[in-house]
């Protein structure tokens, strides 16, 4: 099985943002000139989430999601203040391959979930989960890391199986723009029960984190955003480490 290696791009305005534990914004570019760095990296995939969106009750720029996404030749999910299957069609008609949801499906209505899977296939759709450790139990968090659901990860991540998500995107909130390596206590949790593609994401800062990941269960996809920015090569080098496991 080959590794995917995905880059997220957190989007705020027309700006391309890295968070470290999901605050503190950093300004990393306009969208278009790290969309096409990022392309030219050399990954397999690209995840375009609008980190805002859902938490100031707007749409996600369409204009803007179409022309950034132009000159992108690898499948790209889109997600960012889902609430509507009308929402769904913006995306795919403005260059999504994929969805990705969270805040309304996990604090609204969790239907929407399966109304998704029915009209565009299981394979179609990513539920994001924002996982944060609260006394000895992961929680489901959405908006960016700001708003618990009170949802432990395991029943929601087990509910958006049933549902029918395709995959299933974990980020930890503890980790992520960190660089101090993948929340391998939260992963060891949650791999076991996870019978659809799982991308992993928060943390990645050098080759040794992966390594460490690989020893306990080597994953069907990668989500990098941090080194990918700063250092263009970081993506062969991933590569070929992959290569020769």
């Amino acid at each position: 099985m080959k590794t995917r290696l995905i880059c997220k791009l957190e989007i705020k305005g027309t700006n391309v943002v890295k968070p470290i534990y999901f605050e503190g914004l950093k300004i990393v570019g306009k969208i278009k000139e790290v969309f096409d760095q990022v392309h030219l990296s050399g990954v397999d995939e690209i995840i375009y989430l609008d980190i805002v969106s859902s938490l100031y009750k707007r749409k996600l720029n369409l204009d803007l999601l179409r022309e950034s996404s132009k000159s992108i030749f690898v499948p790209l999910t889109v997600g960012g203040g889902i609430d509507s299957i009308e929402d769904c069609n913006n995306f795919f008609e403005n260059g999504a391959d994929k969805i990705s949801i969270n805040t309304y499906a996990l604090q609204t209505n969790q239907k929407i979930i399966n109304e998704i899977a029915k009209k565009y296939g299981s394979q179609s759709l990513v539920l994001n989960v924002e996982a944060k450790k609260i006394e000895n139990e992961w929680i489901c968090y959405s908006d960016n890391g700001r708003c618990s659901s009170n949802k432990k990860i395991l029943e929601w991540i087990q509910i958006g199986q049933d549902l029918g998500v395709g995959e299933i995107l974990l980020q930890s909130v503890d980790r992520d723009g960190s660089k101090k390596g993948f929340d391998l206590e939260l992963y060891k949790k949650v791999v076991d029960i996870v019978k659809v593609p799982l991308i992993v994401a928060s943390g990645f800062g050098k080759l040794e984190h992966i390594e460490n990941l690989i020893k306990l269960h080597k994953p069907q996809a990668i989500c990098l955003s941090s080194l990918i920015y700063e250092n263009k090569n970081i993506i062969k080098s991933i590569k070929s480490y992959l290569d020769e496991q």
